[in-house]
């Protein structure tokens, strides 16, 4: 999904077109992650996007609290939804579908079971970007398609378009898309979700928390972020409540039930403490029964 304004490499070199600043941040987080001994993430075409895009390592501006966490937080969340995805698949959600895919490469890495299909859809420059650096890479899954249209779009009927079938389950993922889009915008994509998701269907997507976001940890956060264009614009105080009215049963992670996240971020906790951890929510759920 493409930032506010034009996103721009630290030399100040605009990037392909379409390319945001968020998918590259998360790229050098999956970048850094593959050169570990034993990594959470394997993303072999992370470093590539970077060296494309003419990017250095990095991630959002400014060296408060929240951007040093920045590159571990978006390894395991990275950890976190490629479990629920292929949990979802293994239940029998054979159509996945990535909304505001960015640079993920999820249907190339991760072990799915026989016959998934996964779609991303995405602004088209983007995408463009992305195919170049895979250089005809063989996915992983059954099938790939790339549906190229905003996912704040009118994006049914090119899904549709390219195989998706509303009437069998589908495995959603928001991971990032949501709180950098307007309130309207957020609630269309979700509504558009809902009424395209057949029983059984699941959904993942990071939110934001409401109540933290003036806190003395997140505000000087979110006041670097400012200075490239980007903003949280939708945020939820209780997801559970939200999700519920808009047609799903969701779940928020205990992070500290997960044993990946306590030992990757270990070293923060003293600083960031419970309530901090609470700055954003993982956040699962299926499709609840109309009965």
């Amino acid at each position: 999904m493409p930032d506010a304004a034009e996103p721009t490499s630290p030399q100040g070199v605009p990037l392909p077109d379409g390319l945001s600043k968020v998918a590259v941040w998360t790229a050098s987080a999956h970048a850094a992650e593959q050169e570990r001994a034993t990594p959470y993430v394997r993303d072999p075409w992370a470093a590539d996007f970077l060296h494309a895009a003419g990017f250095p390592p990095g991630g959002p501006p400014g060296d408060g609290p929240l951007q040093r966490l920045l590159p571990d937080w978006a390894v395991v969340r990275s950890r976190f939804f490629d479990e629920h995805l292929l949990a979802a698949a293994r239940s029998g959600c054979r159509q996945v579908v990535l909304l505001g895919a960015g640079l993920d490469t999820r249907a190339f890495r991760l072990e799915w079971p026989r016959g998934v299909h996964v779609f991303e859809v995405e602004d088209p420059a983007l995408l463009a970007f992305k195919e170049h650096v895979l250089d005809w890479a063989p996915p992983t899954c059954g099938r790939r398609s790339t549906v190229g249209i905003s996912p704040t779009g009118a994006w049914t009927r090119e899904l549709c378009a390219q195989g998706f079938d509303p009437v069998r389950p589908t495995a959603w993922l928001a991971e990032t898309l949501l709180y950098h889009l307007p309130p309207r915008d957020a609630e269309s994509v979700v509504t558009t979700m809902t009424e395209l998701s057949a029983p059984g269907s699941t959904f993942g997507a990071e939110c934001v928390n409401a109540q933290v976001s003036s806190s003395s940890l997140v505000t000087p956060f979110l006041e670097a972020l400012s200075s490239t264009g980007i903003s949280w614009q939708w945020q939820l105080a209780e997801p559970e409540r939200w999700w519920a009215e808009h047609g799903w049963e969701a779940t928020v992670a205990d992070l500290f039930t997960l044993p990946y996240v306590v030992q990757r971020l270990a070293p923060c906790l003293p600083l960031l403490g419970e309530a901090a951890a609470r700055t954003v929510f993982l956040t699962t759920g299926t499709l609840r029964d109309p009965r």
